[in-house]
């Protein structure tokens, strides 16, 4: 009997172990879900967060990408202006020592200048000369620097009235070589190039050991160079290395570079090599830079005006 009793037991105890096993297992599980929800929603907290901070952070670059794109562009501007206003300040500093050094010069030769009588002996130049002279001298020098600054304004028919002027009241001189060189720069700004290479020509001429002799024939050389005119670049070419005072000028090494590319490029052709087709430049006249003086009716730099004001005096 006993034994028929431990049978049943035994049994009912096995279930009963089983099933709290069981239970267990599912308590087990359950947690484990449940610790498994929470990570996953603690991880979504996270993926939200960084996300929002990387979208903050992504904002942030490209407000300051922004930024660093108008500082660039405001420093260009102001690298402009700078640039601008160091351009000013080189030209009126030019200009300056440019007034110095003529006024320094002429006054020079005004103080040492003597008054020659034919047949009579050499007699010092009186005070009221000399005053005169040095007045002569300042205004047609301040007549020369107005003329200059309506140059760079743009104004060249203003300007070459100006340069006119000067050089009819002075004749003679560095003053007078100057005002011709800059009339013929305004001939060309107003593309009347033709009457400027005369002029060139001419001041070249009367002042064959000028300051301007190498710049005005290296013009030249330059403006029959634009109208294909091979034989007359080549031959002010060849005319500024003739020249003596012009050895130790810039225009001295550009025309001997110039005219050795005019050689090499004639042997080339002459060897049957394709040589590039030289073509003409039509130049147009320069729009001014500032606003039209008031002065529009002064009269425009034509032949005629050229041929009065050079034929007189050379």
């Amino acid at each position: 009997m006993k034994n028929k009793k431990l049978n049943i037991v035994f049994p009912l105890l096995m279930v009963a172990a089983l099933t709290g096993c069981s239970q267990m297992t599912v308590l087990r599980t359950q947690e484990m879900k449940a610790v498994g929800a929470e990570v996953q929603a603690n991880l979504d907290s996270v993926a939200v967060r960084l996300q929002a901070q990387n979208d903050s952070l992504r904002a942030e670059l490209d407000a300051a990408e922004l930024a660093q794109k108008r500082m660039q562009a405001e420093i260009t501007m102001l690298s402009r202006r700078v640039a601008d206003e160091s351009e000013r300040n080189d030209s009126r500093q030019e200009e300056i020592i440019y007034r110095l050094d003529m006024l320094l010069g002429k006054s020079d030769k005004i103080l040492a200048k003597k008054v020659v009588v034919s047949g009579a002996p050499t007699a010092p130049v009186s005070m009221d000369s000399l005053e005169r002279e040095a007045e002569k001298l300042v205004e047609a020098e301040a007549m020369f620097n107005t003329a200059r600054s309506d140059y760079h304004r743009g104004e060249f028919k203003l300007a070459y009235s100006g340069f006119k002027q000067v050089y009819e009241q002075m004749k003679e001189g560095e003053l007078a070589e100057n005002s011709l060189y800059w009339m013929a720069l305004c001939l060309i700004d107003v593309a009347q190039v033709d009457k400027a290479k005369k002029v060139f020509a001419r001041m070249s001429e009367a002042f064959p050991d000028g300051q301007k002799t190498c710049p005005a024939l290296f013009k030249l050389s330059g403006l029959y160079g634009e109208e294909c005119d091979i034989n007359m670049q080549k031959q002010y070419l060849q005319k500024i290395l003739s020249t003596k005072s012009c050895e130790k000028s810039a225009e001295f090494e550009q025309a001997a570079e110039m005219l050795q590319e005019i050689l090499e490029k004639e042997d080339k052709k002459s060897a049957g090599e394709p040589v590039e087709r030289c073509v003409p430049v039509v130049r147009e006249p320069v729009k001014p830079t500032s606003r039209k003086s008031t002065t529009d009716n002064a009269s425009e730099p034509t032949a005629s005006a050229t041929t009065e004001s050079t034929e007189a005096a050379l």
